[in-house]
């Protein structure tokens, strides 16, 4: 073989592996964005477990009030007023109404979900409903607490179901 013919080989291979190298590179980072937004997925349903078991303690917490239906249906679209200052007299009842108010409020703040909205009602069929449209039907003894945010464009939701 003649030294003429060789010329250029050893750039080529060079250029190959660098190429097959690249594309090595670039499954790889889709790999991590892919991981990256698995993990903030994870982050907000943690976050939503943490605040329906919050609720849930809250109304475990006040059985006189869940026992009278107090927590039966609150689906208000803007944090309610519970009508007295927690510390001074109030029912059980206002004491359920503060206790959503505050949920709600943590709920909304978009630090916890984006675009977070809650409720907590007596559903038979809880695995449906929309923010504006909850779909509580008020039928049974088991409380729904349905918790909705947005990310990246799509509508998540969580369901806890639990008898007081």
């Amino acid at each position: 073989m003649k030294r003429n013919s060789q010329r250029g080989s050893g750039l080529i291979e060079s250029l190959i592996s660098i190429m097959v190298v690249s594309i090595g590179f670039l499954g790889f980072a889709g790999l991590q964005l892919n991981g990256l937004a698995a993990a903030n997925d994870s982050l907000f349903r943690s976050k939503a477990v943490y605040l329906s078991y919050q609720m849930t303690d809250r109304v475990r917490a006040n059985l006189p009030a869940a026992n009278t239906g107090a927590y039966n249906n609150f689906s208000y679209q803007d944090v309610p007023n519970p009508g007295c200052t927690i510390s001074v007299n109030c029912t059980a009842a206002q004491v359920a109404t503060n206790d959503f108010a505050e949920w709600l409020t943590e709920v909304k703040s978009s630090t916890v979900l984006p675009s977070g909205a809650g409720v907590i009602c007596l559903d038979s069929t809880p695995d449906d409903g929309t923010p504006g449209s909850p779909a509580c039907d008020g039928q049974g003894n088991i409380l729904a607490i349905k918790l909705w945010w947005n990310e990246k464009g799509d509508q998540h939701r969580f369901v806890t179901t639990f008898r007081p």
